[in-house]
């Protein structure tokens, strides 16, 4: 599979897209081609949901699982820090659930709980935090492509619960008591809505930086919110966005040597910037 992807690769006019070499801006490329999808589905149904700074929640509570899979001593700390996340999202939905505090006082709690825990436990016995210093930024040029398939996978799973459950989200978070009263069971679809963004943050996280995961998320679909007509307009340029300020953002960080997270970001924040300033003229 990887070797049809690099010959196709080969087809653009770059320098790094030549055979026999430059495999991690290859495999770069194909991760944005992934996880920009990824961003540009779920920032729909968390700008929708209200849930903006819920994302940036995960990505605190992922860096605490890093944390305590690296002093567990794990290989692989990634999967301690999505099995925290998965653990994080469900505590949090029940605690949303049974509390009258709004959302984002309950995101507050979580968050800043996370990242207390997270800088203790790395900290712990005089620890030096610095080694956790590269989630802070992320690195996409080291993806390897096991993680790519894994992304893959994840992409097809939110594609499906996106076409399965949407409806049913959106009436969920527009009015909870219309949706249990037409038989929607709001817990568990905020539950699983939520689990599902768990493990995309978490798992991106190393490669685009914890300081604007949340960002990526939110930006897509409040920059297609400003110019969308209806539903599928909405997601459409929600989509559209997220992929291509990923590919011009990693295109950027490669050739003036900078974090391809920041510059994603920075592209999709010009692209908000157009739509409101287009919004504001219609």
């Amino acid at each position: 599979m990887m070797e049809l992807w690099y010959s196709l690769v080969e087809l653009l006019p770059f320098d790094w897209a030549q055979s026999g070499g430059m495999y991690f801006m290859k495999n770069a490329l194909l991760a944005v081609l992934v996880i920009s999808p990824l961003f540009g589905i779920l920032s729909t149904m968390v700008v929708h949901s209200r849930m903006s700074f819920f994302s940036d929640a995960l990505g605190h509570s992922a860096f605490t699982g890093m944390a305590i899979g690296a002093i567990c001593g794990f290989n692989e700390p990634t999967w301690a820090a999505v099995a925290f996340a998965v653990v994080f999202a469900l505590l949090f939905n029940w605690v949303r659930r049974r509390s009258a505090l709004a959302s984002d006082t309950v995101i507050g709690v979580f968050s800043s709980t996370a990242v207390a825990l997270g800088i203790f436990i790395s900290t712990l016995g005089g620890r030096s935090f610095t080694k956790f210093n590269a989630l802070l930024i992320g690195d996409i040029l080291s993806v390897e492509p096991a993680k790519i398939g894994l992304l893959a996978v994840i992409l097809v799973l939110i594609i499906v619960l996106w076409a399965v459950s949407f409806n049913q989200l959106m009436l969920s978070a527009v009015h909870p008591a219309l949706a249990d009263s037409r038989g929607v069971k709001v817990f568990w679809q905020e539950t699983i809505f939520s689990v599902a963004i768990a493990v995309v943050v978490t798992v991106s996280m190393t490669w685009v930086g914890l300081m604007v995961i949340n960002a990526l998320i939110v930006l897509p679909a409040a920059a297609a919110r400003n110019i969308a007509k209806n539903m599928t307009q909405y997601h459409l340029f929600s989509l559209l966005g997220a992929v291509v300020a990923g590919i011009a953002g990693l295109m950027t960080s490669y050739y003036i040597d900078s974090s391809a997270g920041a510059a994603i970001t920075l592209y999709l924040a010009i692209w908000f910037m157009i739509t409101f300033l287009f919004r504001k003229k219609t």
